[in-house]
């Protein structure tokens, strides 16, 4: 590999402007692990088969998929079941330590107000507002021990995303597109589908690429119309003609620029978005096209249903983005904070908070599992259910139906690509207060994720003012107990 790369420098010299050079210098592959890749997967296309899947070892999981509950899911009321709060219900909430909630109105214990059933061979436990999820549960492998650094929505949220409670760091789907690339030219390696009815806290800095080469970004598309990218389309009153040499003349001027900026990624990144937007004009719709998804399909991602419709049609989306070789989709239930609120922060009343989050997410989310089980592609499709921290097992405020946030214990799931299935890792304590044993840290769930796809966190590496940054800053312990 290393005399690939010289190789590769040496004809840099000799043409200033090769593609190596041009990725090289300018953002796709700064920093040599995009193009390493790129260069194993040349190798790949003439056969000598040097790509084992991944950038370091063989990977189980080829593409991602996770979905992300805004606002901060009850783990006692959806995964999570703690008969022990029936017992203390109503009675105050002592000798358990610290209770870390944001508006520090501990009020009484309550039990969780919806019933919890097993299901499955597995026999887990979920509650009454997730009946389609309950049966997927022998597919799923449950976190039951995740911890969070912070009790804010905003921070808590860019920790999950990017492994960091301050903003400006790249998050996961940016680093797994800088380590792997994309399998499909024509489509984003990294896609997220806001959720229709409003944006997550912290908007679009939960998918940016922080330091990294711009490249490498999340591509939002737009989930609240009928068009997933806007302005994509040419207006019929350009010709072909002038449309190709107005883009031809911007080219030059762009390439000029660049040739006299050189290490400019967002100008690299711009180049490639005008490529991948052209390119787009036909894969996009295309992709977003349900023509030719059967009545069964529809109905199975709850596109029949007003209440699951929007995630639907996303989760839907995700999996056709994913068959074309989209590396890492990002859905997002959950968003607006204003009035009313639409996501998971159930400070008022979890019964019509969750009741109606579950209600958007459940068949859908469930529908997307199964799809692409019956499609042989959760063999090596990871899919992930996350929020950025649970809730309180105390009411918040005297004689209220609300819960507080919780970032001291909550449930994550995760599914395929060799995971145990019908597994769970990790537990909290009887009320769900704290983790009792295997505390999970956003930082081994990320190692995990890496792992996964074949990379080593410790090697995925950016420098960026005189660190070598990566995803888990200088934590990280790859969950080996939940790998099949």
């Amino acid at each position: 590999m290393y005399a690939e790369h010289e190789a590769a420098t040496e004809q840099t010299t000799s043409d200033p402007m090769s593609r190596r050079h041009f990725l090289w210098k300018n953002g796709v592959g700064l920093g040599g692990l995009a193009l390493t890749w790129m260069l194993q997967r040349e190798a790949a296309a003439n056969g000598d088969g040097s790509v084992t899947g991944g950038l370091h070892f063989p990977a189980r999981a080829k593409r991602v998929v996770q979905i992300f509950c805004m606002g901060g899911m009850s783990q006692m009321d959806t995964f999570d079941h703690k008969p022990a709060l029936e017992k203390l219900h109503g009675k105050k909430l002592q000798g358990r330590g610290e209770l870390r909630g944001f508006f520090g109105q501990p009020g009484l214990i309550m039990k969780s107000p919806f019933e919890f059933k097993r299901h499955g061979k597995s026999g887990s436990w979920v509650s009454s507002i997730l009946p389609n999820i309950a049966t997927c549960v022998d597919e799923c492998c449950f976190l039951h021990s995740m911890v969070a650094k912070s009790n804010n929505h905003t921070p808590a949220t860019f920790q999950m995303n990017t492994g960091f409670t301050l903003n400006g760091f790249p998050c996961m789907g940016s680093w797994l597109s800088y380590g792997l690339g994309t399998e499909n030219d024509n489509l984003p390696s990294f896609v997220t589908l806001p959720d229709p009815r409003g944006m997550p806290a912290g908007g679009s800095i939960n998918w940016a690429a922080g330091f990294l080469p711009a490249a490498h970004q999340g591509v939002a598309f737009n989930t609240s119309g009928s068009e997933l990218v806007r302005d994509l389309r040419t207006p019929a009153d350009v010709s072909a003609a002038k449309r190709k040499a107005g883009l031809t003349l911007l080219n030059d001027m762009n390439r000029k620029f660049l040739t006299d900026n050189p290490g400019n990624s967002d100008l690299a990144a711009r180049l490639r978005s005008y490529e991948l937007a052209g390119a787009m004009q036909l894969s996009i719709p295309e992709a977003q096209d349900f023509s030719g998804e059967s009545p069964a399909i529809r109905s199975l991602y709850g596109l029949d249903n007003k209440a699951s419709e929007g995630i639907g049609r996303n989760c839907l989306i995700a999996r056709r983005l994913l068959e074309r070789g989209v590396r890492f989709v990002q859905i997002i239930n959950g968003g607006a904070f204003g009035s009313p609120r639409i996501n998971w922060d159930a400070h008022e009343s979890v019964v019509k908070n969750h009741t109606k989050m579950a209600a958007s997410m459940d068949q859908p989310f469930a529908g997307l599992i199964k799809d692409l089980n019956q499609r042989g592609m959760l063999d090596d499709t990871l899919v992930l259910l996350t929020t950025e921290f649970g809730r309180g097992p105390a009411t918040q405020g005297i004689n209220r139906p609300g819960r507080d946030h919780h970032p001291d214990a909550f449930t994550f799931f995760m599914a395929g690509a060799g995971l145990k299935k019908g597994f769970h890792y990790g537990e909290s304590d009887d009320i769900g207060f704290a983790v009792a044993d295997k505390p999970t840290t956003i930082h081994d769930f990320h190692a995990t994720v890496l792992h996964m796809m074949g990379i080593d966190h410790k090697k995925l590496t950016y420098y960026h003012n005189g660190i070598q940054r990566r995803l888990t800053d200088v934590h990280g312990h790859v969950i080996k107990g939940i790998i099949a």
